[in-house]
This record gives C-alpha cells, sequence and structure tokens, in this order.
C-alpha cells in the first residue's frame, strides 16, 4: 500500500514537473524538425557499433566498433577481478572493485543480447522513424508528439550527463592527485597487477591512455541502450495517446473531411459507413501498436530482468562507498555522480514503461467516451458499436515490458528497487557495525 502511494505520487511530481518545465511552449514547433534525442543517441550507438549500415564498409566500421567495446569491457573486466584477488581482505577495496564489476556486467549483457536480437531491433527502430517520429499528424497531435520528444531530451541528457560526470571524476581524481608527484608514485585510474613498472613514463602514458579510451567506450554503452529504449518507450506511449485522441473524434473528422471536398453528409447511411471505416483503420492502428509493444518486450526482456536486479545492488553499494567507507573524496565524488546516475536510469526506465502502461489502458476509456452514439442503427452502425465492445475489451488489456515475464515494470518498480535498495544497505551496515564490535 505505501509502494504505491509512493509510486502515484512520484508519477505527479515528474509529469508535473516535465509539464512545467519542457512542455510550457508548446507552440513552439520547430523543434519537431530536430530531434535532439535521437540524433544523440544514434551518434552514440554508432559508436558502440548497434546501428544499421547503409553499405558493406559502414557494415565493417560497426563490427570493428562492436569488437572494440567488447574488448574495452572484457579488459576492464580483467583489471577489476585481478583487483578483487589481490585485494582479497579489504572490504573498502573488494566493494570498489565489486560495484565497478557490475557496472561492467550490465553492458557487456546487453550488447550480447541485442546482438542476439539484431534484426528485430533495428525493425524496431526502422518502424519507429518512418511511423512515429514521421507520421503524418494535426496541430494537436504534433503537440502530443513534441510533448514526446522534450520527455526523451528531458530524460537523456540529464542521464548522459550523470553518466559523463561519473566518468570524468573516474579520470579527474589521479590527474589531480599526480600532481607534485615523483614518477615512482604516480597512481592510474584503476590498478593493474603486472610485473612493470607502470608509474615510469612510457609505460604509465600508455597504460593511462588505454584505461582512459576504455572507460569512455564503457561509458557509452552504458547509457545509450537505456537512451533508446526511453525514446521507443515514450513515443510508443505517445502513439496511444495519439489514437485515444484519434478515436474519441471520429465523427469530427469525417465532417472535416467531407466538408473539405464540399459534400454535405445527408445520408445517415454515408456518415454511418464513413464513421465505421474510419473506425476500422483506428482498429488496425492499434493492432500495430499492440504488435510493436510485443517486438518490444521480445528484444529487451531480458536486458530488463537484468536491469531491475542490478539496480538494487549497485545503489547499495554506492550508498556505501559515499556513506560508510573510509574513503577520500575522489571515491566519494565517483559514487555520488555513480549514484545520480542510477537513479536517474531507473527513474527513466520505469517512467517510460508506465507510460505505456497507462496510455495503452486509457484507450478504452477514449473508445467508450468517443462519440459511438451518433452513427445511425445501420449495418455499418452495429458493425462499429460491436467492434468498439472488442476493442474496449483488448485495451483493457495493458501493453507493458515485463522482465522476462516475472513481473511488469511501472513506476511501483522504482520504489520498489529503492527499498529493496535501503533493505541491502541496512544489512550492510549491521554487518559491518557487528564485525567492529567483535574487534573491539
Amino acid at each position: 500500500m505505501i509502494i504505491n502511494i509512493h509510486s502515484v505520487l512520484l508519477r505527479t511530481i515528474v509529469t508535473s514537473y516535465i509539464q512545467r518545465v519542457f512542455l510550457s511552449s508548446e507552440n513552439d514547433m520547430s523543434f519537431l524538425e530536430s530531434d535532439v534525442s535521437v540524433s544523440l543517441t544514434s551518434i552514440f550507438m554508432k559508436l558502440v557499433g548497434l546501428w544499421m549500415a547503409a553499405d558493406q564498409y559502414e557494415q565493417r566500421l560497426r563490427n570493428i566498433s562492436v569488437t572494440y567495446n567488447l574488448v574495452a569491457i572484457l579488459f576492464a573486466l580483467y583489471l577489476q577481478t585481478t583487483d578483487i584477488y589481490y585485494s582479497w581482505g579489504n572490504f573498502s577495496a573488494c566493494l570498489f572493485s565489486v560495484s565497478n564489476t557490475l557496472s561492467l556486467i550490465l553492458p557487456l549483457l546487453k550488447i550480447f543480447i541485442l546482438l542476439s536480437n539484431k534484426e528485430d531491433f533495428f525493425r524496431l527502430i526502422v518502424y519507429m522513424q518512418r511511423n512515429f517520429l514521421q507520421g503524418n499528424y494535426d496541430d494537436h497531435e504534433r503537440k502530443i508528439v513534441f510533448g514526446c520528444k522534450r520527455k526523451c531530451t528531458f530524460f537523456i541528457c540529464f542521464f548522459t550527463f550523470f553518466t559523463m560526470a561519473t566518468i570524468v571524476s573516474y579520470i579527474a581524481g589521479p590527474i589531480i592527485g599526480n600532481i607534485g608527484k615523483n614518477e615512482s608514485d604516480r597512481v592510474l585510474p584503476f590498478n593493474m597487477w603486472i610485473n612493470l613498472p607502470l608509474s615510469m613514463t612510457p609505460y604509465f602514458e600508455i597504460t593511462f591512455t588505454l584505461q582512459v579510451l576504455s572507460l569512455y567506450q564503457i561509458g557509452v554503452s552504458y547509457f545509450c541502450f537505456d537512451n533508446f529504449l526511453c525514446i521507443m518507450n515514450l513515443h510508443l506511449a505517445g502513439q496511444f495517446k495519439v489514437l485515444q485522441y484519434r478515436i474519441s473524434t471520429i465523427a469530427d473528422r469525417v465532417i472535416e473531411k467531407e466538408e473539405k471536398k464540399e459534400k454535405l453528409i445527408i445520408d445517415s447511411l454515408y456518415f454511418s459507413n464513413k464513421c465505421y471505416t474510419t473506425f476500422k483503420k483506428y482498429i488496425r492502428q492499434h493492432q500495430a501498436l499492440i504488435a510493436y509493444c510485443r517486438k518490444l518486450e521480445v528484444v529487451f526482456n531480458w536486458i530488463v530482468l537484468e536491469q531491475v536486479l542490478m539496480f538494487s545492488l549497485l545503489i547499495c553499494l554506492d550508498g556505501y562507498q559515499i556513506l560508510m567507507a573510509d574513503e577520500d573524496i575522489k571515491t566519494r565524488s565517483i559514487f555520488s555522480f555513480h549514484i545520480l546516475s542510477c537513479l536517474c536510469q531507473l527513474l527513466m526506465f520505469s517512467y517510460s514503461c508506465d507510460c505505456i502502461l497507462r496510455e495503452s489502458v486509457s484507450v478504452a476509456t477514449a473508445a467508450y467516451e468517443g462519440p459511438w452514439t451518433l452513427p445511425p442503427m445501420t449495418i455499418s452502425g452495429r458493425m462499429m458499436r460491436k467492434d468498439l465492445i472488442v476493442v474496449i475489451m483488448r485495451a483493457s488489456i495493458p501493453c507493458c515490458l515485463s522482465g522476462k515475464g516475472y513481473f511488469i515494470v511501472s513506476l511501483e518498480t522504482y520504489t520498489s528497487v529503492l527499498s529493496t535498495a535501503a533493505s541491502y544497505f541496512t544489512l550492510l551496515r549491521n554487518n559491518i557495525e557487528s564485525e567492529i564490535m567483535k574487534h573491539d
């Protein structure tokens, strides 16, 4: 009950904030011409290598990018696992490496999952570009799509900023710490346990560059997939909202269309047939959106399961590094940005899925509130009413994304994950305090 109340409050706060800050100038339709969120995310997706290729040359570049990305992640995993091995017994150092390792496993699994579903993933992108971003909309529908694009920009810019700030914190700490030190005392962003004088020139410069390049590539792969999932989710929810508007204004659209042709609607049978024809077109649109959501579920259900399971651990470990570990300001700043990134990522992920759930169910309400009483009881009128009942029954089953069928993602997921992370943190703190008391 408490979680439900928290999720409702969270939904209200997030929605009102976005509307106040980002939807205050809805008349500025020039923003529709350049979608910042899609443009920015597509650049990062190309860096990772999971994007469409126009020819064989581009495909080779994509393959090289994917290979480089996998090598960078595996190289970082090697560094963290060896650091755990050599730091065993130092609890804080091990938890630092474990937190880094979890952050590496997330993008690695996402890459493998999307590579195995690459064709379906590309079809989802192409369908969204052709039918969602470049659709034929009237003024009200353009405002809906405009709002979706601004929401995407809001979430993606914040999430990308916090992730990049985390990367900069990893890099800036050693740079600042090495100022004024001798060559033998210089430190790298991450420990490397090999029998080489890594603090000496040129080993230090080469190793530092390799770690920075790997870190940047890992950071890009950490957020780009979630960014694109957020874009697809919010635009899918926006299309359900567009469908609601179209269904609720069927009669107005038919009348407006016929008036433009300078043809008066006098025959009730003609009006009924036109309404039913338009309604069938919207039914097909509804079916297409449901099919798109199902395909989205097939491609991303393992990623959803992975993320929800990992988020609680990451937030717990980040909280430990910030609040309890005896670390310097560099480590605290790293994990401060990282926990903000996790919270933003979780909110973006759960809110976008919650939008799909709510807007898909609202189609039933829009259909019931539509002008279905206006068409006369002709054959078309009766068929329209029967089909309307079927639409309401189908729309009452929400479209959603789930974690491989184990749970449905909504804003309740956000509060549940935070509650679980707080429980993990409490257990970790109690265990540490009990160990300290034993030694005392």
